[in-house]
């Protein structure tokens, strides 16, 4: 029997009772997050505290953070990348009409924007430091006083001299006299070809030296990338990946080598069904002696999710990972572990949250726009919560601007919009969607008059399958209305309701509800049946809820958001 939003919910309160459970024996449960947080960066922090940097590519705020006091429960801090300022692209500019009149299309940036970055915290001047390549391939530095900013762009170090799949190292022996420290950037050079070391100058602001310090042939791979750089006890450490594959340390007494290697997960199977092996991401202390590696699992449709587990040191420097020792599963990533530290709570909940925007001053930052949002198209006030007027006028889902997104959380998760759509205009379309390079979603389109109706009318429609290429961006289906069905057009406010099949090894089915009204309890009414969602990996990104609100004729209609909530 497939699963409906009501068995999904279900489901997903059995799966959290048994993490609950879990923790209450001191152990957690992989993934971490069940959530798509890929290419972590973790740091830790003056406070205490541990900090995970991950990618968000073209949305923005870039370069998400969280926080945590014990590896295991994270919250939201911010965005190290204020706002997309690598082309025009991120703003979503509107089609070109030439002077022979065809069209030319405006510029979009999917899979560019901020991936594999890291961030340190630099206690000689007190200063944050985020450092990554975007856009393909110019290098960026930014700095902050404290991980929630304001930050600062200080640097670009060009485009000749990309820093992917980067690891920044402040070093506390300084390269020079009157210095306090040195910062060091390891990196994938030339498309995966060789590995370099970078050092900056004293105020992290350009280039002083770079040498290369291995190469993928010194263990007899094609590529490497995902590169992290620490230092251990006086050893230099870098960790690295070949793709789909293995994890790698390399040691050595100098940050300019020479590095020899060990593999630390080589295949090793990952804890959650369906998903892929872990082999990319962080080293972490949680306590004096204590070690962990914190990677992620492709696990699609919901994507990227974190997987943590110990590691030991051996008496040749380098570190093992520890794999599940019981009949069955020996040999693989555990599903569950001893607890790293004494588990505390969140301050800030987002896993499932309810978000009444008329109690709103700001965005939570747990919401992301799709590229840049148009400022000036979007409010939040005590009367009518959010406010999203129309920034676009296309017919095309992935060229609408301010399309506003959270992302899902769990095996089945699910997210409810409550929309007052007094204001539309004729053309417009609002609702809510599983969002990826194939979208869907549930709302409402206003019709206008036309040969066959006098007035405008109101529809609620499932619109599925909008489609663009998962390599280049480029559209490839528009999409098309699978059901809908009529509704007063003096219709105020109507509830949108989606529900996912999230495991890698699920149904990989969305399902569509709505209900017409201002009360907030009561059925929502199927509609569209199931949608399949796409598992691709190319597009990198997993499948989120989006808020959809774009105009098809002309600019001035608005619809406003007055609570989303996620489960």
């Amino acid at each position: 029997m497939k699963p409906t939003l009501l068995t999904a919910l279900a489901a997903t309160f059995l799966t959290s009772q048994t993490q609950v459970s879990a923790q209450a024996q001191d152990k957690f449960t992989n993934p971490i997050l069940y959530s798509d947080f890929p290419d972590n960066d973790i740091s830790p922090g003056p406070d205490g505290a541990f900090y995970f940097l991950s990618s968000n590519f073209h949305y923005s705020p870039g370069a998400p953070l969280l926080r945590s006091h014990d590896l295991i429960n994270w919250e939201w801090v911010g965005h190290t990348v204020p706002r997309l300022t690598f082309g025009n692209g991120y703003d979503l500019p509107p089609p070109t009409v030439n002077d022979d009149g065809t069209v030319t299309p405006g510029e979009r940036a999917y899979r560019g924007g901020t991936w594999a970055s890291s961030m340190r915290y630099r206690p000689s001047d007190g200063l944050w430091y985020w450092i990554g390549c975007t856009n393909f391939w110019n290098t960026w530095v930014y700095t902050a006083p404290a991980p929630e900013g304001p930050w600062e762009q200080v640097a670009w170090l060009g485009n000749e001299e990309c820093f992917y799949d980067n690891g920044l190292l402040v070093d506390d022996v300084p390269a020079a006299e009157g210095e306090e420290d040195t910062l060091y950037v390891v990196y994938t050079w030339s498309g995966q070809s060789v590995v370099n070391v970078t050092q900056l100058a004293a105020d992290g602001k350009s280039i002083v030296r770079t040498e290369t310090v291995l190469t993928p042939a010194d263990v007899g791979v094609d590529g490497l990338e995902g590169n992290r750089l620490y230092k251990i006890n006086g050893t230099y450490y870098i960790l690295n990946d070949h793709p789909g594959s293995t994890a790698y340390v390399w040691k050595s007494d100098s940050p300019w080598g020479p590095y020899e290697a060990k593999a630390l997960a080589d295949q090793v199977p990952g804890p959650v069904p369906g998903g892929g092996v872990p082999h990319q991401g962080s080293l972490v202390e949680a306590a004096p002696g204590e070690w962990y590696f914190m990677s992620f699992t492709w696990a699609y449709p919901g994507g990227r999710l974190p997987v943590l587990a110990p590691v030991v040191w051996g008496e040749d420097g380098f570190p093992t990972l520890v794999t599940n020792t019981s009949a069955g599963g020996e040999g693989s990533w555990g599903v569950s572990y001893p607890l790293p530290l004494p588990s505390q709570p969140l301050n800030y909940t987002w896993t499932s949250n309810s978000y009444d925007f008329t109690a709103l001053s700001e965005l939570p930052p747990a919401f992301e726009w799709n590229h840049n949002p148009d400022e000036s198209s979007y409010a939040l006030s005590a009367e009518a919560g959010l406010t999203l007027s129309t920034a676009t006028v296309t017919d095309d889902l992935y060229s609408a601007r301010n399309t506003l997104t959270h992302r899902a959380y769990g095996e089945f998760p699910a997210a409810t919009a409550w929309l007052n759509i007094s204001q539309l205009a004729d053309g417009d379309r609002a609702g809510l969607a599983v969002f990826r390079d194939r979208s869907s979603y549930i709302g409402v389109h206003k019709l206008p008059a036309d040969g066959n109706n006098t007035e405008s009318r109101l529809e609620v429609v499932t619109w599925f399958n909008a489609t663009i290429d998962e390599y280049g961006g480029a559209t490839l289906d528009l999409g098309a209305v699978t059901d809908s069905v009529e509704i007063p057009v003096d219709t105020e406010s109507v509830w949108f309701r989606v529900g996912m099949d999230a495991r890698a090894d699920g149904t990989h089915l969305a399902t569509f509800g709505y209900r017409v009204g201002v009360e907030e309890g009561g059925e929502f009414t199927a509609l569209g049946g199931e949608y399949e969602l796409y598992t691709g990996w190319a597009f990198f990104l997993g499948y989120r809820f989006a808020l959809v609100n774009y105009a098809t004729q002309a600019l001035g209609g608005s619809v406003d958001v007055l609570r989303f909530a996620t489960e």
